[in-house]
């Protein structure tokens, strides 16, 4: 299965995934190596994850982007009171559109819940919107605290996150927020499976009847013996 994960960073959404050939894309180039000590056999882009959707979205079976989500979030709405105003990134609702409309493998779409109503309607699942071609079930995962509150050192939040980075590769910005973007693994992997339902139902259907199947039940457990 060919996936391609945009706008990666650390790569929270893909710490459990297992038996994909994942291409990542991600624009700051210290993010990416760290990245990469994580998940050693995926091919890292550093680069533009919107063009690189718009050039090679053909080439994979599953796509997750988890476009920047600063300029849709209720913080930024509550910046007006500092006049610090800025558009909503529309390139959100550029990939949903483009992917609903040209791409025939299975795709998710992750922001955080807007300070507007969305424009076109997502899932809701915990703090995260997702838009994809494939239903997502709701999970009891929680969310994790993603605060930088007094007293969230580093040090806690990798223990949190389950990242423990030794070689941040010159990253200047607050090294907690790093570790605030991630996706939590056990949701990738839940979203994830969702979509292989979806790509290979006769596989997963065929699970469902082996495990239906009571113990020592045969072809011929009907037959009479003679």
């Amino acid at each position: 299965m060919k996936v391609l994960n945009l706008y990666a960073g650390i790569g929270g959404n893909r710490r459990f995934w297992t038996d994909v050939d994942v291409t990542a894309v991600e624009m700051n180039p210290e993010i990416a190596e760290i990245y990469q000590d994580f998940f050693p056999n995926d091919k890292m882009v550093v680069g533009d994850a919107h063009q690189y959707l718009l050039d090679h979205f053909e080439e994979y079976d599953f796509i997750w982007s988890s476009p920047p989500c600063q300029s849709h979030s209720r913080l930024n709405f509550s910046g007006r009171s500092r006049g610090a105003y800025k558009f909503p990134d529309m390139k959100l609702y550029e990939e949903i559109i483009f992917l609903s409309q040209w791409f025939k493998g299975k795709y998710v779409i992750e922001n955080v819940r807007s300070y507007y109503k969305p424009l076109i309607k997502p899932q809701e699942i915990q703090s995260h919107y997702f838009w994809s071609n494939f239903s997502i079930s709701d999970t009891m995962l929680a969310r994790k605290k993603v605060g930088n509150d007094k007293g969230m050192t580093l040090k806690i939040k990798m223990e949190q996150q389950g990242f423990n980075i030794t070689n941040f590769y010159g990253y200047k910005g607050d090294k907690r927020t790093l570790l605030n973007n991630c996706i939590e693994p056990e949701l990738g992997l839940h979203i994830l499976e969702a979509s292989k339902k979806n790509l290979y139902p006769e596989l997963f259907n065929k699970e469902a009847e082996n495990e239906q199947r009571p113990e020592g039940n045969t072809r011929n457990s009907n037959a009479v013996c003679r």
